[in-house]
């Protein structure tokens, strides 16, 4: 098998190359007009920080939405038009950085993602909702494996919605990324959410496009099985579109989320 070219997204959707600069310019023109405190510091590093975007009046919670890449790119800068649905809706959302491969390691990136939600808790009353796309669906599940998160912030989560996530990180050992990832077999098993147990009472539900390489529906079916949990597979929907109902606050995704 092709393990490099069983977790290519862009190499099987059209138009792949646009998705990055189009979503910068939309970030960018949404923080525009956004009631935004940017760049609010999570640790002492360049790259700890969030942007927290608040909506009118009094927050009902917090969504903190991971952005992917594989953990070895990208930025807060690119998603912020992703916290349109829910602010919309009432929720204030929090958008991090962190460092990326091969500067640190996976297990790194789960600890200041956790560090992120930790602090964004701090700052925003209510329920917590956590969503993160691709590699961002596995730090987003592995908040809610045991030991992540302070007992005290845990407690506040009431909903993780992997999208697209990376599951088991055993596969991708086999791939050309391992060279910057530097996955071993014991970090790809500790960090592997569907060989963790997720956190009792968080409802979670995996959402997945229908259109996306077979890998990755492979892992989110791994992770509703291991977890026992729903699995939303979105009809015509490729790995870089799949987010697009966060920032739509009409979306199905939005309504059920927000309400």
């Amino acid at each position: 098998m092709d393990w490099d070219d069983a977790y290519s997204n862009g190499a099987y959707i059209e138009g792949a190359e646009d998705y990055p600069p189009r979503w910068e310019r939309e970030a960018a023109a949404f923080r525009e007009t956004a009631d935004a405190e940017l760049d609010v510091a999570f640790g002492d590093g360049a790259r700890h920080k969030f942007d927290l975007f608040r909506p009118s009046g009094a927050a009902k919670g917090l969504l903190v939405f991971v952005h992917g890449g594989y953990w070895m790119a990208f930025d807060k800068s690119y998603w912020s038009h992703f916290a349109r649905g829910a602010m919309a809706r009432g929720w204030a959302v929090a958008l991090p950085s962190y460092d990326l491969a091969p500067d640190v390691r996976i297990s790194e990136v789960t600890k200041q993602v956790a560090a992120a939600v930790t602090k964004a808790c701090a700052l925003v009353d209510g329920p917590v909702v956590l969503a993160g796309h691709s590699a961002g669906g596995h730090l987003v599940a592995r908040m809610i494996c045991d030991g992540v998160l302070p007992e005290d912030v845990a407690a506040r989560v009431s909903r993780v919605v992997p999208v697209s996530p990376l599951a088991d990180l055993r596969p991708l050992m086999k791939t050309a990324m391992n060279d910057k990832l530097r996955l071993d077999a014991a970090e790809a098993d500790a960090e592997s959410p569907m060989w963790q147990a997720p956190r009792a009472g968080v409802d979670v539900t995996v959402l997945v496009g229908a259109a996306e390489r077979p890998a990755f529906l492979d892992q989110a079916r791994w992770l509703s099985g291991a977890w026992g949990c729903d699995l939303v597979v979105a009809g015509g929907k490729h790995h870089f579109d799949v987010i697009d109902a966060f920032a739509d606050p009409d979306s199905d995704m939005a309504r059920m989320l927000f309400s």
